[in-house]
């Protein structure tokens, strides 16, 4: 079965509690008005969106055979997106992140890796890869077993097969990534990391600083996003810089991920640069209406509409 999208890697069973207004004391109690337990993972979240906006996607990635596994592959489902190629695995618990949000504060993660631990890229079908016209890849970093040489093969047959390759990272915590990083990124048409990882890949803080060296490392087009703090894109023609659409703020988890599905859509449509950056502005910043990481996300109409209303600001830098 061919696919406009393959969304490869983190599948997550998020776990996280409406905003409080403080972190609570040892011992104490704290009400809140909602705990839900909502889909996560880069490629589950990314999936959840391009199935909103009307891509056909299929999810490849790992749960364990749980109720929480189950939970993921029936929200995949429900969305619309092929579930067929997610491996459930009897000797491994699904992933699941527990996400604290308080009022006025970043949110805190805390993560198990469960059966993302166990995927290789052995399950990643190349007949499936080689029909689809992107193949995403979201979460590396944090699957240890998806080996940087044998993706990296993936990568070049795929471009060579006329596949774009989309690529993203999670870290998990500080650390040395580059060696794991060097050799995949020549063969990434689209990388899309954020300042926050760009720095700890790269040592730079300034974001142009950091797309200049994933460029100078092999990547095709890279594209930083800042938060709040807009979006740099970096290729062969193209300096960008993108401001943001902003939307009221209930929760950022999975904005990025957005951000990347709305990207995605774009080089669907044969967009180019700058309209690519307004569709994953609009869809990134919907996503934060919602303390769920897809819930808020707009539908391809709302973006059309949207985008129709509130041109995106981009300058050249």
């Amino acid at each position: 079965m061919s696919h406009e999208c393959l969304s490869v890697g983190v599948l997550v069973a998020d776990h996280m509690c409406a905003p409080l207004d403080r972190m609570p004391k040892q011992g104490e109690l704290l009400v809140t008005d909602q705990l839900l337990l909502t889909i996560g993972g880069c490629a589950s979240n990314a999936a959840m969106d391009l199935a909103r906006v009307g891509v056909d996607v299929g999810v490849i990635g790992c749960v364990g055979a749980d109720a929480f596994g189950q939970f993921i592959i029936d929200t995949l489902r429900h969305a619309g997106a092929d579930t067929q190629l997610v491996r459930r695995l009897d000797d491994v618990g699904t992933s699941a992140t527990l996400i604290v949000n308080i009022k006025g504060e970043d949110r805190r993660f805390i993560h198990t890796l469960g059966a993302n631990a166990k995927l290789t890229a052995a399950d990643i079908p190349w007949d499936e890869v080689r029909r689809s016209k992107i193949l995403y890849v979201g979460g590396y970093l944090l699957m240890p077993a998806l080996e940087q040489m044998e993706l990296a093969e993936l990568f070049n047959a795929a471009r060579k097969a006329g596949v774009t390759t989309v690529l993203d990272v999670v870290l998990p915590g500080p650390g040395d990534y580059w060696h794991r990083l060097e050799k995949l990124l020549p063969h990434t048409d689209v990388f899309l990391p954020n300042t926050d990882e760009s720095a700890v890949l790269t040592g730079l803080d300034d974001p142009k600083a950091q797309a200049e060296r994933f460029f100078a490392a092999g990547a095709d087009t890279v594209v930083i996003t800042c938060g709040g703090e807009g979006t740099y894109l970096r290729s062969r023609d193209q300096k960008l810089f993108a401001e943001v659409f902003r939307f009221p703020f209930v929760g950022g988890t999975g904005a990025g991920d957005a951000f990347d599905a709305g990207y995605i859509t774009g080089l669907l449509q044969g967009l180019g640069p700058e309209e690519c950056l307004a569709w994953g502005s609009a869809l990134g910043g919907s996503c934060v209406r919602s303390i769920s990481a897809t819930d808020g996300v707009f539908t391809r109409e709302e973006t059309e509409a949207y985008l129709h209303e509130h041109p995106l600001k981009v300058s050249r830098w």
